[in-house]
C-alpha cells in the first residue's frame, strides 16, 4: 500500500484509499483496476474489496515515517477527488501531507470540478504538486480547473494519450508527462501527438517528461523520443531536478 514505485516521474507511491469508477475514455483500460483485482485473487487483505472505492485510515501516517525525503505520488491506485471520498478524509490526507514537510507528494486526479469546488478549504503548501490527466482534447476543460486552484506547483499527466492535443493552451502549468497507454488492450499513440507537446513544452520551457510509448509490452518500446530521453521535472525551488 505504501512502496518504492516502478512509476518513472515518481520514487513512492502511497494508497491512503483504493478502488474509483471510470470517468471519461482514458479509463477503459484501467492499469490500476487489474492491478487491485490481481491483489484481491491472490489475498491481499488491502484490496478485499478489489476495486471498490475503499478507505485505509491505517495507513495515513505512513510517509511520517520516511524520513528521507522523496517524491509520493497520492493514490496512485485510486482518485483523490472522487466523489464517494469524504471531504474530512482528504483534510486527513492534506495534515499529513503538511506534517511531512519534507516530501514531495503528487496527487493526479480526472475529477477537476470537484478539485476546484473544494481548492479553497485546502491547505496548499509548497510541498503538494496538483495535476489532472488529460486523454484528449475533450477533456482538456480539466486543465482549466487546474489553473484556478492554489497549488505551487500544476502538472499535466496525458496518459494515456488516446487523441492529439494540438489546441492545448499550457500557460500556467509548471510540468507536462507524456505517454503511451500500455497493457493487452493498448490503443495506438501517434508520433506527432507526442512530438507537438514536446515542441509546446520547449517554447514556453516547461520540463517534460516522457514516460513511454506503451503498447503490449511497454519494455520493447522503451521511452526514447527523437534520440533521446526526457526525464524533465520542476521542483519546489524552482529548479529542474532530473531522475
Amino acid at each position: 500500500m505504501a512502496i518504492n514505485s516502478k512509476i518513472e516521474w515518481t520514487e513512492s507511491s502511497w494508497n491512503p484509499i483504493t478502488g474509483c469508477t471510470k470517468i471519461s475514455p482514458g479509463c477503459a483500460n484501467c492499469y490500476a483496476e487489474r492491478l487491485a483485482n490481481r491483489l484481491k485473487a491472490m489475498g491481499q487483505p488491502n484490496y478485499r474489496n478489489g476495486f471498490n472505492l475503499t478507505l485505509h485510515e491505517n495507513l495515513l501516517e505512513i510517509p511520517l515515517r520516511w524520513k528521507k525525503p522523496r517524491f509520493i505520488f497520492v493514490n496512485s491506485m485510486s482518485d483523490l477527488f472522487h466523489p464517494d471520498v469524504p471531504l474530512d478524509f482528504i483534510y486527513k490526507i492534506f495534515n499529513v501531507m503538511r506534517q511531512a514537510h519534507w516530501h514531495c507528494f503528487q496527487i493526479l486526479t480526472k475529477r477537476s470540478e470537484r478539485l476546484l469546488e473544494v481548492n479553497h478549504l485546502l491547505d496548499w503548501l509548497p510541498n503538494i504538486w496538483m495535476g489532472v490527466s488529460i486523454e484528449n482534447q475533450d477533456y482538456s476543460f480539466r486543465l482549466d480547473h487546474l489553473r484556478k486552484i492554489g497549488a505551487n506547483i500544476k502538472f499535466l499527466s496525458c496518459e494515456p494519450l488516446i487523441g492529439s492535443l494540438s489546441n492545448i493552451e499550457l500557460k500556467g502549468i509548471d510540468w507536462v508527462i507524456v505517454g503511451g497507454e500500455s497493457g493487452p488492450k493498448a490503443r495506438n499513440m501517434r508520433v506527432p501527438w507526442v512530438s507537438d507537446l514536446r515542441d509546446k513544452c520547449l517554447k514556453l520551457r516547461i520540463p517534460f517528461f516522457f514516460k513511454q510509448w506503451g503498447g503490449p509490452s511497454k519494455k520493447r518500446t522503451g521511452r526514447i523520443l527523437d534520440g533521446r530521453i526526457f526525464n524533465e521535472m520542476p521542483s519546489p525551488h524552482s529548479s529542474q531536478r532530473k531522475f
